[in-house]
């Protein structure tokens, strides 16, 4: 599947590549937009993504959501430094390769050590994977 074509489509239809390192480098390219004041952030299933039975790997919905989840809070925070405390995933559909996956998080609560939040993946307008999260605030990059 070439690829290319599919990133420019992404790219005409509002979405931009997030610059990303380390393990996201090798998942992604992460795609992100804001749309009726929400971020989403998207990942288009590739080859690279796909399991046993040629759907897309669970880690990968896992990583999204875990990814979006924990950009929303740091944008509601305004803390660069989260990190992820606990993260419970429900898949509910396999993701195909070749679908753009979408994730759309929301912060359900902020305490003064704690972010909340929760999470859809979908799929061509189907829920794939739910998750919610608990991120905790950190004083600095420890």
């Amino acid at each position: 599947m070439t690829t290319e074509p599919a990133y420019e489509k992404l790219r005409a239809a509002g979405w931009s590549a997030v610059e990303t390192s380390g393990f996201l480098n090798l998942v992604g390219p992460l795609w992100e937009r804001f749309v009726d004041g929400n971020h989403e952030y998207a990942i288009l299933a590739e080859h690279k993504h796909h399991n046993r039975r040629n759907r897309v790997q669970g880690g990968v919905l896992m990583t999204l959501a875990d990814r979006a989840s924990g950009m929303v809070a740091r944008k509601v925070s305004g803390r660069p430094t989260l990190a992820t405390v606990q993260m419970d995933v429900h898949f509910v559909d396999a993701g195909q390769i070749g679908e753009l996956l979408i994730a759309k998080a929301r912060v359900v609560r902020v305490t003064h050590t704690l972010i909340f939040t929760t999470a859809e993946v979908v799929a061509e307008g189907r829920i794939v994977a739910t998750a919610s999260g608990v991120f905790k605030i950190l004083k600095d990059n420890s």
